[in-house]
């Protein structure tokens, strides 16, 4: 069973920074991509960015230059780093696998932009 479990989010104003981490309770990363989603209130969960096993990235138009995915295969951790943030960045993170296993899915991390 892979625990997945996501940490570092916050409060922060408009135009901040935060770094969200997920660490696995073991190794998925050599063989999966590595998704970051984000769920709004009242909107759908949403891939944001997806980190490839050979480091290759993906972003949602929306976050593109702004957020930066990467991976520490060895902790079995990948971060965001999520710069310029907004208002519409306001929502609970989660990481999981791309396409994303049901049973992975943890508690997610909240961040909060306010204006």
């Amino acid at each position: 069973q892979v625990q997945l479990v996501e940490s570092g989010g916050g409060l922060v104003q408009a135009g901040g920074s935060l770094r969200l981490s997920c660490a696995a309770s073991r190794s998925i990363f050599s063989v999966n991509g590595m998704g970051w989603y984000r769920q709004a209130p009242g909107k759908q969960r949403e891939l944001v960015a997806r980190i490839a096993s050979d480091g290759s990235t993906y972003y949602v138009h929306s976050v593109k230059g702004r957020f930066a995915a990467s991976r520490d295969n060895a902790k079995n951790t990948v971060y965001l780093q999520m710069n310029s943030l907004k208002p519409e960045d306001t929502a609970v993170y989660y990481c999981n696998v791309v396409p994303p296993i049901y049973d992975y899915w943890g508690q997610g991390t909240q961040v909060t932009v306010s204006s």
